[in-house]
């Protein structure tokens, strides 16, 4: 026995590692698997969320198996620098179905998924409100910042995508998003790269409520906007707050988009502040020529502002790894 304790004392002055850093790496979990059917080590998302230290300097991978895993999932303010990785973004869904009429329980009440923490990570996964068409029904619920979202699905109706504090910073990258009326709102700096955008209803994507003092709002580069058949005409966008801000750069619009592109929200005054342009989309619904005279066309050298640098430079410097 002395001489293994030895050997490993030896071991550690070899590797320059103490006592403390031995007990570091115990307590370190780099992968935590989650699978409905009990072959990882936990059965709900939230249960491995909840297992994780809070104020990390490292990063965590929750790798979750297929499977539907219908729950109410909060990662709290504390957790940071984690990963939430599916095993394939079709079949690994997190649902719920609560809608704003439950119970009077309100729009923000609804969440599938609310994402309270910074530096969060989510790849290959469904986030689904299949609530009922019967009032807002929130899939994803943004609070942080630095949040990167890589190859998901976000379904739903009504209010899909609630980016819910200012000054927070979101990147969506190959994503589906569909929804009915205002299925991605709020206060956020969001950049949406080759995403699709699918509009379930006649009515109307974005609804932003960006601050007056932000530059940036809703950026949409090289994303596809499509719809169903029975889909003929969809706003781009109408202002939550009067100083909204939404722009879509080098996209292809179907048919669908109504040729005025923007709506006032039947407020006159919000023409004067909100912040609508477009730059080099295409597609039947990209012509520019009906657009309402209160959006902005971009010239070359203004679209080419609209970098991951530009756009995220709020704050603390924020490159994303994807």
């Amino acid at each position: 026995m002395k001489r293994n304790i030895l050997g490993i004392a030896i071991l550690f002055a070899i590797l320059g590692l103490g006592s403390s850093d031995l007990c570091a790496q115990q307590h370190q979990q780099d992968t935590i698997v989650v699978a409905r059917d009990g072959t990882g080590k936990y059965r709900t998302v939230q249960e491995a969320v909840e297992s994780v230290r809070a104020f990390m300097d490292y990063t965590v991978t929750i790798y979750i198996k297929k499977g539907v895993y219908k729950e109410k999932v909060v990662i709290p303010s504390w957790v940071k620098n984690v990963e939430l990785v599916g095993e394939n973004a079709e079949n690994t869904i997190i649902t719920y179905d609560d809608h704003a009429n439950i119970n009077k329980m309100g729009t923000f009440r609804t969440y599938t998924v609310k994402v309270e923490g910074n530096a969060i990570t989510f790849k290959n996964l469904t986030i689904e409100n299949n609530a009922a068409p019967m009032g807002q029904a929130v899939a994803l619920h943004t609070e942080g910042d630095q949040l990167t979202f890589i190859n998901c699905r976000f379904l739903g109706n009504q209010d899909t995508i609630y980016t819910g504090a200012e000054k927070t910073r979101l990147l969506f990258t190959g994503c589906y998003i569909e929804g009915t009326t205002d299925f991605i709102f709020g206060p956020a700096t969001a950049l949406f790269e080759n995403c699709e955008i699918y509009s379930k209803r006649d009515s109307y994507i974005t609804a932003a409520s960006t601050p007056k003092e932000a530059e940036y709002g809703y950026v949409f580069k090289n994303c596809k906007l499509t719809a169903s058949s029975d889909v003929k005409k969809v706003y781009l966008g109408r202002p939550w707050r009067p100083y909204a801000a939404t722009v879509f750069l080098n996209c292809e619009f179907g048919k669908h988009i109504r040729v005025e592109g923007w709506h006032n929200w039947g407020n006159p005054e919000n023409e004067k502040t909100a912040r609508y342009a477009e730059y080099g989309n295409t597609g039947e619904g990209a012509n520019i020529e009906g657009r309402v005279k209160w959006s902005k066309q971009l010239t070359k050298k203004e679209a080419g502002q609209y970098t991951l640098q530009n756009i995220f430079k709020e704050g603390s410097v924020w490159i994303p790894s994807i």
